[in-house]
C-alpha cells in the first residue's frame, strides 16, 4: 500500500477524528447527525493510522515527503 499521508498531515487527521468522534458519541448521540459525524471521525483515524487515503490517491496529492521515514 503507498502511504500518500504526512506526518503533519496525520497529527491533523488524529485530532480532527478525536473530536469528531466525541461530537458523534456524546453530543449528538444516537441523531442522524452523530452518526454521520462518527462515520468521517472513524474515516479520519483509519487514514491517520494507515498513513494512506484512497482520496488522496484519486486526485493525486502527496503530503509526504520522499525521505520521510515509515512508522
Amino acid at each position: 500500500m503507498f502511504n500518500n499521508v504526512g506526518t503533519t498531515d496525520r497529527l491533523l487527521r488524529l485530532v480532527a477524528a478525536a473530536v469528531l468522534l466525541y461530537l458523534g458519541l456524546q453530543t449528538y448521540a444516537g441523531s442522524a447527525l452523530g452518526i454521520g459525524l462518527d462515520v468521517v471521525g472513524g474515516l479520519a483515524l483509519l487514514t491517520s493510522l494507515i498513513g494512506s487515503c484512497a482520496l488522496y490517491g484519486l486526485l493525486g496529492l502527496n503530503t509526504r515527503k520522499s525521505n520521510q521515514s515509515l512508522p
